[in-house]
C-alpha cells in the first residue's frame, strides 16, 4: 500500500460530530419519523425524495442535461446526460444513485450530477437502474454492468472519450459502481480509468463491523435500516456472500483503475469503505482514501444544509479531473 493510504487508515478518528450535522440530526429526531424498517418501500420512497429536497444544494446550470434511454438486460433503462459543453469531447463518468438499491432515481441525485459534470469538466451519464424488491438481485448489478458496457460503445454518441471513462455513485451506487470495475475487468468490454466509491457498501454478509457497533443508531443512517435494505435486494440470506453484492469478498482485486474512496466518520458503513480501499491498496490499485471527520452517511447530498457537502463535491471532482486527463 502507498504511504498515503495507509495513513488514511491509521488517522485517529475525531469523535465529535460537525456542528452543522449536529444540527441537522437535531431537526431530523425533533420530526419523530418512524423508523425506516417500519415502512413500506413505497412510504420510504416518498420520505427520501423529500428529505433530499430539503436537504440539496443547488441546481448549477448546464450547457446540456437530457434524458435518454439505453437498452438494459431487463428492458429499456432510463438515463440522463449531463455535460458542460454542447460541443466536444469529454471524458465521461457512468454514475449510480444511492438508496440501498430500493430507493432513489435520476432526480434524487441530480443536483450532486450537475456539480460532478461543471466541476469535473466532464460528462456525467446517470444510470436509473432497477430497484428491489420489485427486482432484485442481480438485476441492479446487471444493469449496472450492461450501462458501462453500453457507454464504452457508445461513447461517439454521448460525446465521450472511451479512453477516458470512470464508473462512480454513493453507498449502493458505490457498490454497483465497484461491482462494475471488476466485471469490467474481467470482460475488457469497458476499460474504465476510475472508480469514484462515495461512502460504499461493500460487504453485505455481516452487518457487524466496527462503525455499525459505534454508529448504528442515532447518525441517520442505522443498522436496522441496512438489515431493512438487505431483506428487501437479496432474495436468500447465501447471496450476501456473492462478490457481485459484497465485493470486498472478491477473491482478485489487482488490475482495477485507481480509486477514489470517500468515507464519513459518523456513518455505519465507514468501517466496510476503508476495508475495502485497504485491500484495494494491498492488490496494487491506486487508491485515494479521504474520511471526512464529524459527517454522516450521505453528506455529499447534503449541500444544502452542509458546508461540507460542497467541498467534498470539489475535493471528488478534481480528483476526478486530474485522474480522467487526456
Amino acid at each position: 500500500m502507498n504511504q498515503d493510504l495507509e495513513s488514511a487508515l491509521a488517522a485517529p478518528l475525531s469523535g465529535q460530530l460537525h456542528p452543522q450535522v449536529a444540527a441537522h440530526l437535531a431537526q431530523l429526531a425533533a420530526m419523530d419519523p418512524p423508523p425506516l424498517e417500519a415502512l413500506t418501500p413505497e412510504q420510504v420512497r416518498v420520505g427520501f425524495a423529500m428529505q433530499l429536497k430539503m436537504t440539496a444544494g443547488p441546481s448549477t446550470p448546464l450547457a446540456q442535461v437530457r434524458d435518454l434511454t439505453l437498452p438494459g438486460p431487463g428492458g429499456a433503462l432510463k438515463a440522463r446526460l449531463y455535460r458542460p459543453q454542447t460541443t466536444g469531447t469529454l471524458a465521461g463518468l457512468v454514475f449510480f444513485h444511492g438508496g440501498g438499491w430500493v430507493i432513489g432515481d435520476l432526480d434524487s441525485h441530480d443536483d450532486l450530477c450537475r456539480d460532478l459534470a461543471a466541476q469535473a469538466g466532464c460528462g456525467v451519464l446517470a444510470v436509473d437502474y432497477r430497484l428491489a424488491p420489485e427486482q432484485r438481485f442481480p438485476a441492479a448489478a446487471q444493469d449496472a454492468i450492461a450501462a458501462t458496457a453500453w457507454t464504452a460503445t457508445h461513447a461517439d454518441e454521448l460525446g465521450f472519450d472511451p479512453t477516458r471513462l470512470a464508473v462512480g455513485g454513493d453507498s449502493a451506487g458505490g457498490n454497483l459502481a465497484a461491482v462494475v470495475a471488476i466485471a469490467a475487468r474481467d470482460s475488457g468490454k469497458a476499460p474504465l480509468r476510475a472508480q469514484l466509491l462515495m461512502y460504499p457498501v461493500t460487504d453485505m454478509s455481516r452487518l457487524d463491523g466496527e462503525s455499525y457497533r459505534a454508529c448504528g443508531e442515532g447518525y441517520g443512517l442505522t443498522a436496522g435500516a441496512m438489515s431493512w435494505f438487505r431483506e428487501h435486494y437479496l432474495a436468500s440470506a447465501e447471496a450476501a456472500r456473492d462478490p457481485q453484492v459484497s465485493p470486498l469478498l472478491a477473491t482478485d482485486l489487482a488490475g482495477l483503475p485507481p480509486a477514489l474512496v470517500v468515507t464519513a466518520e459518523f456513518d455505519v458503513l465507514r468501517s466496510e469503505g476503508e476495508a475495502y480501499a485497504r485491500r484495494l491498496g494491498q492488490a496494487g490499485v491506486t487508491t485515494r482514501l479521504v474520511r471526512y471527520p464529524g459527517m454522516i452517511h450521505g453528506f455529499a447530498s447534503m449541500a444544502g444544509v452542509l458546508a461540507v457537502g460542497h467541498q467534498v463535491r470539489t475535493d471528488m471532482a478534481q480528483w476526478l479531473k486530474s485522474t480522467l486527463a487526456a
